[in-house]
């Protein structure tokens, strides 16, 4: 018996229509997979009507894989693939494995044989990058930057310095209702004339996407509390 394939699904980034960010073609695998690694069942459950999902949601399979989950025995999540099932691994938002634990589920299908298709959709990450005119050649994501505010002062500083030597675009994310205290601290630490991204509901309605200079950002405090943001430095 031929092996079932894993999907790498992406979700959309903010409220809206799905078919607005999602192709027709990764909307057509979704509608048709009947199992699912998820990390979070009702989240998932509401992408997947309005991904126009025509089975009933209860006689879908969820299992679910997220950052808590304590040693997993990952190729349980992968067992229906041995039977000739295809599945989808589903992000929270965005792209499955960027930003996400999912690739450690993609690690074990490979290690088991089992084919990975990526399918096409949102990158808070990418979308960020292509909006900021920074360096899209050269450009790193760092994920989150430390909570302690020293090490964070300490990590900004060396990243300030990466960005010179490099001419390297750094990326870098904030749990949502710490982005104020990631941008006081931004704006505290770099030089004036280096540049910043801050982009916001990629892909929605409230979409706001600004590159500054620090020293133009000083004068003003961006509206980013408790929203999804992606931030980008550069000179």
């Amino acid at each position: 018996m031929n092996k079932g394939r894993l999907y790498l699904i992406p979700t959309i980034l903010a409220d809206g229509e799905v078919a607005s960010v999602i192709p027709e073609g990764t909307l057509a695998v979704i509608r048709r997979l009947d199992h699912f690694i998820v990390e979070e069942i009702r989240t998932a459950r509401r992408f997947l009507i309005k991904a126009g999902i025509s089975k009933p949601i209860n006689d879908l399979t969820f299992n679910i894989f997220n950052e808590h989950s304590k040693e997993p025995d990952l190729d349980s999540y992968l067992s229906c693939t041995l039977s000739g099932h295809d599945i989808g691994l589903l992000s929270e938002a965005g792209v499955p494995c960027v930003a996400d634990p999912g690739s450690q589920i993609v690690k074990a299908a490979h290690e088991l044989g089992i084919r990975v298709v990526p399918l096409t959709g949102p990158s808070s990450i990418l979308l960020a990058i292509m909006a900021s005119g920074f360096n899209g050649q050269n450009f790193c994501f760092l994920g989150y930057l430390p909570s302690d505010k020293a090490m964070r002062l300490k990590k900004i500083k060396e990243i300030e310095r990466t960005i010179r030597e490099k001419d390297q675009t750094q990326v870098f994310i904030e749990t949502p209702y710490r982005n104020l205290q990631l941008f006081d601290s931004l704006v505290a630490v770099c030089h004036e004339e280096t540049m910043l991204c801050i982009a916001t509901g990629i892909s929605g309605a409230e979409e706001h996407i600004e590159s500054r200079s620090i020293g133009t950002w000083k004068k003003t405090k961006p509206e980013i509390n408790k929203k999804p943001a992606i931030f980008l430095l550069y000179h």
